[in-house]
């Protein structure tokens, strides 16, 4: 199963680069081939200052070795080894009419010291990010995910959509990070459902990432925009900053499994605002995007 996942998210990274370079049009991914000395390594592919990405990361990785302490008390296992592997995307545009985006498909096998192995399972989902709120945007993107669901009986869309908006929610702001998307974890073989179940819903979603996403940057791309809203877009980044740093279970994983801490950062974007106190002006449009993220909304 591990060789066959890795070997899907191999394609799968070529797959959505070659197609962001093609929409960008002006900037090439850079690639670091990176190695983890308790066992394992990736493939962090980096794109900046394009036409259209102003910075996204596109990386695989595949790590294994003793599970630190740590991720013991987390996982709430005694001294196992591991084997984690997965694709994690973060694309943030320049123009703030076009939302960030986030992917992230893994898969994680646990092992006892003879090398059986007793657990393993499948996560991921994916998210929008938008500055500017596009309601038909919003409904395409969750659209695309719930047509997906809708062909897997492992697949709930509303149940993972309610997972997508708690999980990605600044809850020390009391606000959403984005309009959310799908989010899955511990998805392991039961009674009901093989492991190959779950992966065949893995591969298809993750094979529609594209199609959700790149539809909405090119409507959205060229379209004019302002100084002040360039502001808002920073203003908005900081949260997705303080998201990632503060409540980030995969950032967490990383940093305590010795992880590449470039990798493990490349989803943070390259220009920030932390305004003291700031507020949107009543009936404005930045106004309604927050409106939006206090109270999810069922977009399909």
């Amino acid at each position: 199963m591990k060789e066959q996942f890795y070997n899907f998210i191999k394609e799968l990274q070529d797959t959505i680069t070659s197609k962001i370079e093609a929409v960008d049009g002006k900037a090439t991914f850079h690639q670091d081939e990176w190695h983890r000395k308790e066992g394992g390594g990736g493939f962090s592919r980096v794109i900046q200052d394009g036409n259209v990405f102003e910075k996204g990361g596109v990386s695989i990785s595949a790590v294994h070795g003793p599970l630190p302490k740590a991720m013991q008390s987390y996982f709430k296992v005694d001294d196992v080894d591991f084997y984690a592997t997965g694709l994690s995307l973060v694309i943030h545009p320049e123009n703030p009419l076009v939302p960030t985006v986030h992917a992230n498909f893994r898969y994680f096998e646990m092992y006892d010291k003879s090398g059986t192995i007793v657990d393993s399972w499948f996560g991921g989902g994916l998210d929008l990010t938008p500055y500017y709120l596009f309601e038909e945007d919003a409904r395409h993107f969750h659209q695309v995910c719930k047509s997906v669901c809708d062909r897997y009986e492992v697949a709930d869309y509303q149940l993972f959509k309610k997972r997508c908006d708690e999980y990605f929610h600044n809850t020390h702001r009391e606000e959403a990070r984005g309009i959310g998307g799908l989010f899955y974890d511990y998805c392991r073989k039961s009674e009901q459902f093989s492991m190959k179940d779950w992966l065949a819903f893995q591969k298809d979603m993750a094979n529609h990432f594209l199609d959700a996403y790149i539809p909405i940057v090119e409507k959205r791309k060229d379209l004019p925009f302002t100084a002040e809203q360039r502001e808002w877009q920073e203003i908005r980044r900081g949260r997705y900053v303080e998201f990632n740093l503060v409540h980030d279970k995969g950032t967490l994983f990383g940093l305590k499994t010795n992880g590449r801490i470039e990798s493990i950062l490349m989803s943070l974007p390259p220009h920030v605002q932390w305004v003291y106190d700031h507020n949107p002006a009543a009936g404005s449009e930045e106004e309604k995007l927050l409106k939006v993220l206090k109270e999810p909304v069922d977009w399909v």
